[in-house]
Order: C-alpha cells, then sequence, then structure tokens
C-alpha cells in the first residue's frame, strides 16, 4: 500500500523547526546558528531537516514567512472592525504591526543585520511581493470604507492600496537606516520624528485624507526604538 502523508502532522513538524529556529536566532544571532543546533533542540536528524528545508537559507525565510504572518493575523481583525471608521483602522493597522514587532523587540533586532544583507537580497524580495499580496486586499477594502464614509478621495481603492504598502515597505527600510544612523550617534531623535511625519503626510496625501489626520507610529513606540 502506498504511504500516506498527514499534512496536519507535517505541517506541524516542519512549524517546530521554525519556532526553534527564531528562538536560536534571537539567543544567538543567525550567524552563529547552525543546523545542528536546531536538530539537537528538537532531537531530531539532519535527514528530517533537509526533509523540510533545502538549507539553512530557506529556513531563514521560513521563519520571516511566520513573522510577516504572525503579524498580519495579529492586525487584521481590525479591518474587520464594524466599530471603527476608515482613519482609525489605517492607523490601527500601521500601529499595530509598529507594536507588534515592538513587543518583539529583541528577536528583531537579531534578524535586522542579516535579513538585511546583500546576501539576502532575493529572499528579501520574496518576502516583500508575499506582503503586497496579503496587505492589498486588506487596504483596498479600508480605502474603499474611507470613500464611503467621505474621508478618503483617492480614486483607486486597489492604486491608493498598492501606494499605502509601498509607503509601509519604504518606511520599514527607512526605519533601518534610521535606528542604524542613531546607534552610531549620527542623527538626533528629532531627525527621526521628522522623517516619519513626512511620511505620515504622504500617507495622507495618497488616500486623499486631509493633512495631519492619520499618524504612522505614537511616540511611545517610536522613542522604544530610536530613543
Amino acid at each position: 500500500m502506498p504511504r500516506t502523508v498527514n499534512v496536519e502532522a507535517r505541517a506541524i513538524r516542519r512549524e517546530a523547526f521554525v519556532e526553534v529556529s527564531l528562538r536560536l536566532i534571537q539567543a544567538k544571532g543567525y550567524e552563529q546558528m547552525s543546523i545542528q543546533d536546531v536538530l539537537d533542540e528538537l532531537d531530531a536528524s539532519r535527514g528530517a531537516f533537509y526533509h523540510y528545508f533545502a538549507s539553512k537559507l530557506a529556513l531563514l525565510q521560513a521563519a520571516v514567512d511566520h513573522i510577516v504572518a504572525a503579524a498580519m493575523e495579529a492586525v487584521s481583525p481590525v479591518a474587520a472592525d464594524p466599530r471603527l471608521s476608515a482613519a482609525q483602522k489605517i492607523e490601527r493597522l500601521f500601529s499595530g504591526i509598529a507594536g507588534w514587532k515592538a513587543e518583539r523587540r529583541e528577536l528583531m533586532l537579531a534578524l535586522l543585520e542579516v535579513w538585511y544583507s546583500d546576501d539576502n537580497a532575493i529572499v528579501r524580495d520574496k518576502v516583500r511581493r508575499s506582503s503586497v499580496a496579503v496587505l492589498v486586499p486588506l487596504l483596498s477594502t479600508i480605502v474603499e470604507q474611507g470613500r464611503v464614509e467621505g474621508v478618503f478621495s483617492a480614486r483607486s481603492p486597489d492604486g491608493a492600496a498598492r501606494a499605502v504598502v509601498a509607503l509601509l515597505l519604504g518606511a520599514q527600510d527607512m526605519a533601518i537606516e534610521l535606528f542604524f544612523a542613531r546607534q552610531a550617534g549620527e542623527i538626533p531623535f528629532e531627525i527621526v520624528a521628522e522623517r516619519f511625519a513626512g511620511l505620515a503626510e504622504a500617507l495622507t496625501r495618497v488616500l486623499g485624507a486631509p493633512v495631519g489626520s492619520l499618524s504612522l507610529i505614537d511616540d511611545a513606540t517610536l522613542r522604544l526604538w530610536f530613543s
């Protein structure tokens, strides 16, 4: 008889590798973490690892995919909340992602340098595209709600949503540059706040909302990362 594959059990086992890798990345750093470290944590064989992942880099991609999916799962209820206006949803979506990352600050910092290295450009691009695929439909619905409410004047919900996602991804890249600049003592906190205020203004213009009516990140979270 042909062997049957328990899809659910396979997914759980694969997820165990991902979760262990995230713990080890936070504790040791990605470069210092070895495949053997992961195997030792799970009491697994090397063959079991390669059954799920082609390489250590593939495991990193899976770990980042896990983080993106978890962050989206955490903030997606905002879009479906009938009690919130479109403007509130946009703000809470941005601040929710920032807050989710702030709660996992040590892990985010551990991933930072390795994720933004040139060696990981292809993997990073794949994650960006998957983020676009998840966020655009979510934001498009919110933009349409804002049009109905009369607070957004963007003509195309889909086009505006894609522009907002581009701003979000750009904000992430900008935040990384600002973080390292602050760590090196090259810029004051005021410059960071000014840059994020500029992004918030760009966001309002994309959506056709009143200037100053939206923000990307609250002051407490901004200071947590950049003070």
